[in-house]
């Protein structure tokens, strides 16, 4: 009963943060990791996280419509890359998925302290200076062909792992042009939303999600998502940022220690 109500709260938390700031898969995978195999701890993070993805896209849809061109020209190469990162996840099973574990952590905190660095060099932009805009006129074919390519490899990590994905994308939207926030994130969870739906259904085909835990997890994302898009006007994003790369450092750190330390075995690939 502990371990259950522990995953509901920590989903709650995860979402509301991703709602605020991204990140939130660094909570749910080192606490299922806890209970579960590697594999099956990322399959049901994907689960509980998923839910959020569709309300907040809900919520954001008014901002969205500046960008909805940008949603279909890349929602084929993010579902096509979703697919083949969830086919490598099962293939490559427990034993090469655990020794990678710290490395993907360690990636995913990097993106998400990347938005601080950002925000940094942008202040310090002359104050006459003009804030960026979205992109909304038709691109140019090789901006669509490049977006695509770079959105498929990203879509790749986001089937394999997930954990700061959004980073990633928003990583890559900036790339493109597409620097207006309002607009950016509703994107952003319209298109992770969809790549990762291809990602849990390739985990539920293949049996590896754990019911007991992620039904309990959905429950409590459906209620952070609700909370995070009810405060996300107020709350400080950077603090949250801080505070999710301290949390994803030490995570990492400590899977490093566990892994390649010896406290992990690597035996098996089941």
């Amino acid at each position: 009963m502990e371990t259950h109500l522990l995953l509901f709260l920590v989903a709650i938390v995860a979402t509301a943060i991703n709602s605020v700031a991204g990140g939130g898969g660094l909570l749910t995978f080192p606490v299922l990791m806890t209970v579960a195999t590697a594999v099956t701890a990322d399959a049901t993070s994907a689960v509980a996280l998923l839910p959020a993805y569709m309300t907040s896209t809900w919520a954001g849809r008014k901002h969205l419509a500046p960008v909805r061109h940008w949603f279909w020209r890349l929602l084929l190469p993010s579902l096509l890359g979703s697919l083949l990162g969830a086919l490598l996840l099962n293939w490559s099973g427990n034993r090469s998925f655990t020794a990678l574990i710290p490395w993907l952590i360690l990636i995913a905190t990097l993106l998400t302290l990347r938005p601080l660095l950002t925000r940094t060099a942008h202040s310090g932009q002359s104050p006459g200076a003009a804030a960026p805009t979205a992109t909304t006129s038709a691109p140019a074919a090789w901006l669509q062909a490049g977006a695509s390519v770079l959105l498929f490899i990203v879509s790749i990590y986001g089937g394999y792992f997930g954990a700061g994905v959004g980073i990633l994308v928003i990583a890559a939207f900036d790339l493109i042009g597409l620097t207006d926030i309002h607009s950016v994130l509703p994107l952003k969870n319209a298109l992770c939303g969809s790549l990762r739906a291809i990602a849990v259904t390739v985990f539920l085909i293949e049996g590896k999600v754990n019911w007991e835990y992620g039904s309990v997890m959905v429950a409590g994302a459906l209620l952070g998502g609700y909370v995070g898009g009810s405060v996300v006007h107020w709350m400080n994003r950077t603090a949250v940022r801080v505070g999710i790369v301290i949390l994803g450092l030490g995570i990492a750190a400590y899977y490093f220690w566990r892994i390649y330390g010896g406290g992990i075995q690597l035996v098996g690939s089941d």
